[in-house]
Order: structure tokens, then C-alpha cells, then sequence
């Protein structure tokens, strides 16, 4: 079976010889990794020399040479070439959210009568795409034009193959031609290298003098929404915005928990297989799939990598997703809320740190209670999650997930850290008395059936309520959307980690005693942050009253959310670890309030234009042919009784006045927002405004769904679209 060859070969046509010989060789042995410039692809065509110095280069950041460069590039050329590449790019995330990239061919410039294919270092290493166009928050104006983009040499290197061909991709770091950074790779890398250098230097105060790096572990969970592609073509909503501005529910949603975990559907099923080879070939670690609580609602969870390398697969996926579902004649919705009243989609970044000896400093060990390590990183989790609350609302922040928080269906918008039982025993005990004596044991469990064996009780059960939880060994940060990069998020984490434990490693430093320092220390730590923790159900309302006593912050929106990027102290903390200045934290809140006023201007526009020219036109032309139909039956049949029809005419034609009228002031408060000029006033009014108007003008048209005959209804319906897929 080739390793390289077209995807099809796996799914379409099998004959059993064909299926029999899949089965016999192992497909993901086969595949994976086969379009990844990967260690064993580098030492295969690079040069001993040059394949050791760039794994130094990867793993402790030594510069590699222009020299070593060039043969670094002409080996990746090579690579690319055998399989098929004519061009290459580099692919970098600007702070829209998605990938970018220009395409550049091998062909030289010497070329004439023959092809001449060349690739050096100097092109492997940097690129000079137009920054102009790209969100920059006032960095850049539109005439300055230049950017850089710069190898990123941690993340691998890939290949592409699609409708275009195969394009080697590299992916790098965007920034501006004053070095400001223009993506949301650049900042992660700093705050990677930020929280490196601090837990090192714990680390080495409490006598592991051998780490010599610490990187930070990531697993995102990505949940989406299948629909079949032809319905999805009919709704101009799902098109323009991701999500559906109208709809009213199906008799049936998710009511009966049947989907979750439920027998995958063949046609997702066969979305779902060809999926997991395309990642595979990318070396993308696809574990779990499984079917999500609303209906068309899945799942697809990947093993850890290094926060960089996830960051650029969770990208990977997302795009996948939406090509491999278009070749089955799907539409991958990755917004945070594709359909009111049923659960919209997450994505729980399962976020830890680990030495470069493999030692997960989260692992509590049997013995938590009298693990020193373990509980002074636990505490500095604790600290900056207390201390940067609202910094950490703010990287789960985009319109489409105002819709999940704190809707009882996802977190609350309330941060809070769920440790469970044992550790929360042992938090306490270190309160009360400065050290813990035991720590709480999980048990065997008996489930009564004799074939069956005692299972292993975990000590701690989980809380799918909270925000924050401590899931084993890492923490879970279940707000972020499913549409969001984990970039921004791991980049919060990371810096304000890498602060506390700054702060840490300078009082320790000072002690006589480190170990009876460290121990008064963690003491001091969560006596300070305890506020923070929080195992109950954070859904309730009790917990909304009993947070705002305790001084949580409640951030109910994006815009809301924003005013943290600029706070005196987020400003102190980013710019201490060396991850962002006080310019580009002011930017990017620039970005954000333009981001969120854009997309609701989106949305209000094509609400208009689909009440406009869709539900009106098709509410009027049901309308008039009732009304013929109540004047020819009253001529037939003077003495009939029409109060049913008259009903149903008097109910349509009166939400057909409200939807008018509603229309109608969407049109004028969407034009005042419009005229707006300063970014953040623009976004309140948005939020306080026009969105409250677009509610007033779904509501009539979802009304009037449940009346008008089906055949006149203009667009697919919920019930068309989560359970005829």
C-alpha cells in the first residue's frame, strides 16, 4: 500500500481484497507521519552534522548557521520534491484567528529552456508577506506594508496535498517590520520560553539540577457539528456567520441524552475514518471520537504535545475538518453556537508541564500530601489563575461564545479552579496547620456483578461545571470556543505561571532553609488564593451570589472581557516575562472590539437580508394564498365554518407586522452603530443595541416557522438540518 497516495484508496470502491489488506497492515503504522519532515525524515536526508545541529537548535535554542541553513533547505527540498511538492509557504496564524499563507514555486529565477528547482536557507528562514491587510490594531497603518515571517523550527515542518498540489509548509512566527508581533505563534513562544525559565529555576532550588528545560504539555478537545452540505448552501446565516440567526426547535433536540456516546451514523463514520488518515499523515496524534450531547454534535480529541506543536495541529485539524467533510458532502460548523437550543461546541484545552527528563510537575504522586514539588506548582497554578481571572476569561473570549458561557450548558463565565476532593482535603490542611499528614484514597468499587472485577476508584471525581478542573495530572480549561486558536490561552496560562513562580524563586532564594521555606510558602500561597477554589456545582445560581462575595470576577461578554488586555497589572505581568509590550497588549484589544463589532454588523446584515428577501416574500405569499383560500371556500360554502383558517391568517399577518416592524429598526440602529468611530464604544453598542434588536427580529420569524406550511418555508428548518444528515 503507498504511503502517499490519494486518500480515496481507503474508503471508496474497497473490494474485500482491498479491505483484508488494510486490515492486515497496520494503517496508521502506514501512515503516519508520511507528511512530516519529521526526525527520522531528517536524518535520512540531511548530513549527520547538519541533522545534530539543528536538533540543538530545536531543543535548546542554539542558532543554526546560514551555512547550516542552506543544507537544512536543500534536504527539505528534496523531501518535498520526492513526494510530489511544486511550491512551498510559510504558514503562519495572524490575529484573524485562522492560518495564512503565499505560495512561492521552487522554480528559479535562472530557469529558461529547463526547470531549475532551488530552495536556501535564506527563503527556509524568512519571508516578507504584506502586513498590511491583517488585523494589527493601529501597529502598522495600511501604506506600511512590510512584515517578516520567521521559521519556527520546534514545529515541524509539513506537507499539503489538495486541490492545488503539494505544498511544503513551514510554519513561522508574523511580525511587523518594527518587531512588533503581528500573530499569536510569536506570543507563545516567549511565554513558553517564559515558564521554562522560571520552573528551571525552581526546580533547581529544590536539587534538580538536571532539568534543564520545562515545556508546556497541550491537549485540545475539539468538538464540531456535521450538516449535510446542500442544506447548509440554502442558509444564508450558516454562510455568512457560522451560526443560525433564525430557527425555531424540532419536537425532539437533545432532551433524551441518546446521541451522546451513541452508535456513530455511517456517512460521520466515513467523514470520521478518512479524517483520522489525513491527520495521521500530518503526524497529528488523533485518539478519541464520539458522538457529543446535541444532536450532529462529535467529537475528536488528539494525545498531548508541546503547546506550539498543538497550537499549529489544533489549526491543522480544524482546517481538515472542513475539507475532508466536504468530500462527503458534509459542512463542518466549528462556530461556538450553530443552533439555539441545543448545546453549542467547546474545545477543553488540557493544558501541564514537563521537565525535559519526561517528570510531569502536575502529577500528584501517591503521596500528594507530603509532595513538596508537586503542591509548590500546584499553588502557583492556583495564584495566577486567582490573579489573572479575568485575563483568562478574556482568551476564551469571541462573539460566538458568549452564546456558551454561563448558559448552564458549558462553564459559567465565572473563573474557578475545581481541584476534587483529595486535593482540596489536603489545601485545608496546609491552611489550617502549614502541613498535610494524609491525603484521601479512591478505593476499589464493587458494581455487584461477580464476572465483572473491582474497578480502581479514582480519588476525585470530575465537575463538567467547572471552568478550571484538575483532571489527574494537568488542568482542564474548559472555556474556550470551538472555533478559537488555543494560542491565546496557553499564552495566558503560561505567562501568569511563569510570573508566580518568578516571585517564588526569588523568595526562596533568600531562604537558609528552601524546603521549610517552600513549606510556609505553599501555605502562604493558598491561604492568599483559597477564594479561587471551588468544587460545587458552578451552574446554580447560589454559586453566581457566593462568587461575588468572594471578589470573583463575572465577565459576561467579549467586550466586557477586553478591558483586562489593558488592566495596569496584566500590563506589569506580560511585559516582566518579555511576552508582550504595553503597545501590542493595546492592539490587540483594539482588535478584539473591532472583531466583535464587526462580526455582530455581520450578522445584522444578514438577518435583514434574509427577513428582507426570504421570510417576508414567503410569509406573504402563505398569507395570500390562505386568504384565497378562505374567500373560495366562503363563495363555495357561505355556511362553512374558517375560524381555523381565519385564525391562522390573523396570527401570521400580526407577526408579519411585528417582523416588519422589527425589520425596520434593526436597519436604523445597525446604521447608527455603523457611524461609530471609536473601536470600543463601537462594540458596547453593539452589545447593548443592536444585538438585543436582532433578538427582537428572530423572534416573529421563528414564530411564524411553527405556522406556515412547510413547503413555503424558505430555508432548511432544525429538524431538516440535526437529524436528516
Amino acid at each position: 500500500m503507498k504511503k502517499n497516495g490519494a486518500h480515496n484508496q481507503y474508503f471508496f470502491g474497497m473490494t474485500n481484497a482491498g479491505m483484508e489488506e488494510t486490515m492486515e497492515s497496520n494503517v496508521i503504522s502506514n501512515v503516519f507521519g508520511t507528511k512530516v519532515f519529521n526526525d527520522e525524515v531528517m536524518q535520512e536526508y540531511l548530513p549527520k552534522k547538519t541533522y545534530q545541529a539543528l536538533k540543538k537548535t530545536i531543543e535548546n535554542g542554539e542558532e543554526l548557521t546560514p551555512e547550516m541553513a542552506n543544507v537544512v533547505a536543500h534536504g527539505m527540498k528534496e523531501w518535498a520534491l520526492s513526494n510530489g511538492a511544486t511550491h512551498y509557504t510559510h504558514w503562519f496564524q495572524p490575529m484573524t484567528g485562522v492560518t495564512a499563507e503565499k505560495h512561492d514555486s521552487f522554480i528559479s529565477a535562472e530557469s529558461d529552456s529547463r526547470a531549475v528547482l532551488e530552495f536556501n536557507g535564506k527563503e527556509l528562514i524568512k519571508g516578507e508577506p504584506d502586513a498590511s491587510s491583517f488585523p494589527s490594531g493601529g501597529l502598522r497603518a495600511t501604506f506600511e506594508a512590510r512584515g517578516y515571517t520567521a521559521w519556527d523550527c520546534t514545529s515541524p515542518t509539513f506537507l499539503r496535498e489538495d486541490a492545488i498540489g503539494v505544498t511544503l509548509c513551514i510554519p513561522t512566527a508574523f511580525c511587523s517590520y518594527t518587531g512588533e508581533a503581528l500573530d499569536k505563534k510569536t506570543p507563545l513562544l516567549r511565554s513558553m520560553e517564559a515558564i521554562s525559565k522560571q520552573a528551571v529555576r525552581i526546580l533547581k532550588l529544590l536539587g534538580k539540577t538536571d532539568v534543564t528545560n520545562v515545556s508546556c504539555s497541550v491537549g485540545p478537545e475539539q468538538e464540531y457539528f456535521l450538516v449535510d452540505r446542500n442544506k447548509f448552501l440554502q442558509r444564508k446565516d450558516l454562510i455568512f456567520t457560522g451560526r443560525t440567526l433564525f430557527g425555531a426547535m424540532p419536537p425532539k433536540g437533545q432532551e433524551l441524552d441518546d446521541h451522546y456516546f451513541g452508535s456513530i451514523r455511517e456517512r460521520q463514520a466515513s467523514f470520521m475514518n478518512e479524517l483520522n488518515i489525513e491527520l495521521w499523515k500530518l503526524g497529528i496524534l488523533s485518539k478519541t471520537q464520539h458522538n457529543e450531547v446535541a444532536p450532529a454534535q462529535h467529537e475528536m480529541a488528539p494525545i498531548y504535545d508541546s503547546a506550539n506543536i498543538a497550537t499549529d495541529h489544533n489549526q491543522l485539524v480544524m482546517e481538515t475538518m472542513k475539507k475532508v467533510a466536504r468530500r462527503h458532502g458534509l459542512e463542518c460548523l466549528l462556530h461556538e453556537k450553530p443552533f439555539a437550543g441545543v448545546n453549542g461546541s467547546g474545545k477543553h484545552n488540557n493544558w501541564s508541564i514537563v521537565t525535559n527528563n519526561g517528570e510531569n510537575l502536575l502529577s500528584p504522586g501517591s503521596a500528594p500530601h507530603n509532595n513538596t514539588q508537586f503542591l509548590l506548582f500546584l499553588a502557583a497554578v492556583i495564584a495566577a489563575v486567582d490573579e489573572h481571572a479575568a485575563l483568562l476569561r478574556m482568551s476564551a473570549s469571541n462573539p460566538g461564545n458568549d452564546h456558551r458561557l454561563g448558559a448552564d450548558e458549558a462553564p459559567p463565565a465565572i473563573i474557578s479552579i475545581f481541584l476534587g476532593e483529595q486535593l482540596e482535603d489536603i489545601v485545608e490542611q496546609i491552611i489550617e496547620t502549614g502541613t498535610a499528614t494524609h491525603s484521601l484514597k479512591g478505593g476499589k468499587m464493587d458494581i455487584g456483578v461477580s464476572s465483572i472485577p473491582p474497578v480502581k476508584k479514582d480519588a476525585t471525581d470530575r465537575n463538567r461545571t467547572s471552568p478550571f478542573a484538575f483532571t489527574g495530572n494537568k488542568f482542564e480549561f474548559r472555556m474556550l470556543g470551538s472555533s478559537m486558536s488555543i494560542a491565546d490561552a496557553n499564552t495566558v496560562l503560561n505567562a501568569a505561571v511563569a510570573d508566580v513562580l518568578e516571585k517564588m524563586a526569588e523568595e526562596l532564594e533568600t531562604a537558609l532553609d528552601v524546603n521549610e521555606a517552600a513549606e510556609k510558602l505553599i501555605q502562604k500561597t493558598l491561604k492568599e488564593h483559597r477564594k479561587i477554589i471551588f468544587n460545587g456545582n458552578g451552574y446554580s445560581d447560589e454559586w453566581v451570589a457566593e462568587a461575588e462575595q468572594r471578589g470573583l470576577p463575572n465577565v459576561r461578554t467579549m467586550v466586557d472581557a477586553t478591558s483586562s488586555l489593558t488592566d495596569p497589572k496584566t500590563v506589569t505581568m506580560f511585559e516582566n516575562q518579555n511576552v508582550f509590550s504595553k503597545t501590542e497588549l493595546e492592539s490587540r484589544a483594539e482588535i478584539n472590539y473591532e472583531a466583535y463589532a464587526k462580526a455582530i454588523n455581520i450578522e445584522a446584515k444578514a438577518m435583514i437580508d434574509m427577513a428582507t428577501k426570504q421570510y417576508i416574500p414567503s410569509v406573504i405569499k402563505y398569507t395570500t394564498s390562505l386568504a384565497e383560500s378562505i374567500n373560495s371556500i366562503q363563495k363555495a360554502c357561505p355556511e362553512a365554518d374558517i375560524s381555523v383558517q381565519t385564525s391562522i391568517l390573523k396570527q401570521c399577518s400580526s407577526l408579519l407586522a411585528s417582523t416588519r416592524e422589527a425589520l425596520i429598526a434593526l436597519r436604523e440602529i445597525n446604521e447608527k452603530a455603523g457611524a461609530i468611530e471609536e473601536a470600543k464604544t463601537q462594540a458596547e453598542f453593539y452589545r447593548d443595541q443592536v444585538f438585543p434588536a436582532m433578538n427582537k427580529l428572530r423572534a416573529p420569524i421563528d414564530e411564524l416557522e411553527m405556522l406556515v406550511d412547510k413547503e413555503d418555508w424558505p430555508v432548511p428548518s432544525y429538524g431538516d438540518m440535526l437529524f436528516e444528515v
